[in-house]
Parts: C-alpha cells; sequence; structure tokens
C-alpha cells in the first residue's frame, strides 16, 4: 500500500499492464560537431548587389550508437544561396545531440533517434543559422519546420525502392 492507502501490487504507477518500464529519454547535451560558412563573392556583392539570392537547402539526419543506451543524433545542414554573380553565401552546419534512451523497443529506435531526437534539437540549430548567416553579413536565414517524420518515411520508400530494384528477378 502507498501512504495514500491505495493497492500497488508491487508495481510503480508508471508500468504498463503488460509489465513493461516507461521509455526514458534524457538529452546528454547537445553541441556543434562541424560548422563552415564561406563568404566567396563578398566584393561582387559590395559593388553589385545583384538580384535576389536563390537559396537551395539541403537537410539530412543520421545516429549512431555510442555506448549501452547511449545514441547521438544529428542533422547534417546544407545551404547555399547564389545569384547571377555565383555563390553568394554557403553554409555546412552538423548539429548533434547525446540522448541516453532506456525501455525503447528496438522496434522504435530508429524511428525515435531520426524523427524526435531532431526534433528537440532542430530549434538551436535554426537559432545558429539565423545567428551565422546575419554575422556573415546577411539577412538572417529564418528556417521553417521540418517534419522530420515526412522526412525519415520519404528516406524509408527510397531505401525500399533501391532494394526493389536491386532483388533478381525470376
Amino acid at each position: 500500500m502507498t501512504n495514500d492507502g491505495k493497492e500497488t501490487n508491487g508495481k510503480s504507477a508508471k508500468q504498463t499492464k503488460e509489465g513493461a518500464q516507461p521509455a526514458q529519454v534524457q538529452v546528454v547535451g547537445q553541441y556543434i560537431k562541424d560548422l563552415s560558412f564561406e563568404n566567396p563573392n563578398i566584393a561582387k556583392l559590395l559593388s553589385e548587389p545583384g538580384d535576389n539570392p536563390n537559396i537551395k537547402i539541403t537537410v539530412n539526419v543520421g545516429s549512431n550508437s555510442v555506448g549501452t543506451n547511449l545514441y547521438e543524433s544529428a542533422i547534417d545542414f546544407n545551404a547555399q544561396a547564389a545569384n547571377k554573380h555565383g555563390v553568394i553565401y554557403e553554409l555546412e552546419l552538423v548539429y548533434g545531440g547525446l540522448f541516453r534512451l532506456k525501455n525503447v523497443p528496438q522496434q522504435s529506435l530508429q524511428p525515435f533517434l531520426l524523427i524526435n531526437c531532431p526534433s528537440i534539437l532542430f530549434p538551436f540549430l535554426r537559432r545558429i543559422v539565423a545567428d551565422i548567416t546575419r554575422e556573415g553579413g546577411f539577412p538572417p536565414l529564418l528556417l521553417d519546420p521540418i517534419d522530420f517524420a515526412a522526412l525519415f518515411m520519404r528516406r524509408q520508400q527510397e531505401l525500399a525502392a533501391q532494394q526493389g530494384r536491386s532483388a533478381p528477378t525470376n
């Protein structure tokens, strides 16, 4: 019995009906893993501002195990702005985090690391991207939210299609 008189049958209040422990997630740390900002044509841009830039953005997510129940999840972000004068700036940023995960079912581990963890990291990456582009002498690049679940599903479909093409036919 608990102090309030309720019977617990030896189970914690957080255990599920099947007896499994609930998932536990701890953000151990987050960090800039790699950062590069290049501003190759600043002289041309100052003398001839030119037209509005075309901005190309690429986002990839990866994860790996770094210890018992400890995983790294990282967002690999690239942005390139260009106009008729050439490349205005190129920003490459890998922002990562270490996550301690306990009681996460094996089938849920990869989706959790590639969807939930990047969703936790993204607001910090977004701020860094805005600050770096502003400090580079340009208007801040303000990123729209990213649907990491859709990104994950698209990647899974691409992998399935690649496996389908490489499978031998009878």
